[in-house]
């Protein structure tokens, strides 16, 4: 493509920008309103409307512009978090830090247990699972964390919080529920204070599913495309759920949305992450909306005082 052409393409299809792997090297100098409205238009497929957001997508991308506190990049940093959410709901429910680390090539692996967790502290995705050290290789993690190290998590989806967030490698405990023989985290949507649903990951190894329930531990008919649900799995919600619900609320007070996640390992709570952005405001719901009933329950900070009803329309009967 000529230099003239990617003009052309920037003035006509501006959203292209972010996609075209020619174009996606100046993503990064675009301004965080132009970039965002961009990038909605690609992964959506509609125009983003920022003067008055209605769906909960729309509502998220508006809180990465306008709702920029600075506690919040504590709360996403895999390491500061520990000692933030600890002072919140106590230090019992914080699983395990082996070690913290600047580089890979720190880590004394001959002091670390069988089982492990690396983590990157700055992104989503830096995560290295080690359930055997005997079989564990230690180049491929390597390569996957000083990947991800590299990169700062913010200009993929603009996601503030994480723009100043100190790019480190921790180690974790390894954790597992004896009885289900995986670690399952439950997700809970807070929207202003209040948890309204929650979701449950499974067969994430096999074929990602991911089903939703209300409060009171009701199936939800609607999913997300990305990880579509599965009506017909039966899943036993754990009798800890109400706590880890009254910990979601504590975490969440005095913000418009925030994402808190559990685990429940042998009838135990324990924190897993605090999430702005769910699919960083890019993820869409089946059907379509329910990303309009998600909109109505999250107030924004200019309209706080909004009363806005509960629907049940996609509640699953018992």
């Amino acid at each position: 493509m000529t230099v003239l052409k990617r003009m052309v393409v920037a003035l006509l299809e501006p959203w292209k920008i972010v996609v075209h792997p020619k174009l996606r090297c100046i993503s990064r100098y675009l301004p965080d309103k132009f970039y965002i409205r961009c990038l909605y238009h690609s992964c959506v497929g509609k125009k983003l409307n920022l003067k008055d957001p209605k769906s909960f997508n729309e509502k998220l991308q508006w809180l990465k512009l306008h709702d920029r506190k600075p506690i919040y990049t504590t709360m996403v940093d895999k390491y500061a978090a520990k000692d933030y959410v600890a002072s919140v709901i106590g230090e019992e429910h914080i699983i395990p830090t082996l070690g913290v680390w600047d580089r890979f090539d720190d880590i004394d692996f001959e002091k670390l247990p069988n089982q492990f967790v690396l983590k990157c502290t700055h992104d989503s995705a830096g995560l290295v699972i080690c359930k055997d050290k005997t079989t564990f290789c230690v180049e491929k993690a390597k390569e996957k964390i000083e990947s991800c190290l590299k990169r700062n998590y913010f200009y993929s989806g603009r996601e503030w919080p994480y723009k100043h967030v100190k790019p480190r490698i921790i180690a974790e405990q390894y954790m597992e529920d004896k009885n289900l023989q995986e670690l399952r985290d439950y997700k809970f949507f807070c929207f202003n204070g209040i948890v309204k649903c929650f979701k449950v990951d499974f067969d994430r190894f096999v074929e990602h599913h991911a089903n939703y329930y209300d409060r009171e531990k009701n199936l939800l008919r609607f999913g997300e495309i990305e990880c579509p649900p599965k009506f017909s799995e039966v899943i036993d919600i754990p009798s800890n759920v109400d706590q880890m619900i009254d910990f979601a609320e504590k975490l969440s007070n005095g913000i418009p949305f925030l994402r808190a996640d559990f685990y429940s390992v042998d009838e135990s709570v324990y924190f897993g992450e605090l999430t702005f952005y769910p699919a960083s405001g890019f993820g869409p719901f089946s059907p379509e909306e329910f990303d309009l009933i998600m909109g109505r329950w999250l107030s924004l900070p200019e309209r706080a005082g909004g009363v806005y009803l509960y629907s049940t329309r996609y509640i699953c009967a018992a």
